[in-house]
């Protein structure tokens, strides 16, 4: 049950990041589920231990964790379009 809802909520999380950076267009469900997955591991890893709780990889379902990882998703997306075009848009 736990990988459903990761699935739901990273792609809602991939979807919310893609609108903020611009890129909805050009990406697809299955993009923004992607983005919002890596972007909650990568938050996991590196913004938690900064600031405490817990990621939503580790279970955690709440508005602190949906918001470490929409930030660890635009991020990524950022880090994604400067690689790709040269620019973070």
């Amino acid at each position: 049950m736990n990988l459903i809802i990761l699935l739901i909520v990273g792609g809602l999380i991939g979807w919310v990041a893609s609108m903020i950076m611009r890129t909805d267009a050009q990406q697809g469900i299955l993009l923004n589920i992607v983005v919002g997955i890596v972007g909650a591991l990568l938050a996991g890893f590196i913004i938690t231990p900064l600031i405490g709780g817990a990621s939503i990889m580790d279970g955690a379902l709440n508005i602190q964790s949906i918001l470490i990882s929409l930030v660890g998703a635009v991020i990524l997306l950022a880090i994604v379009n400067m690689v790709r075009r040269g620019t973070v848009r």
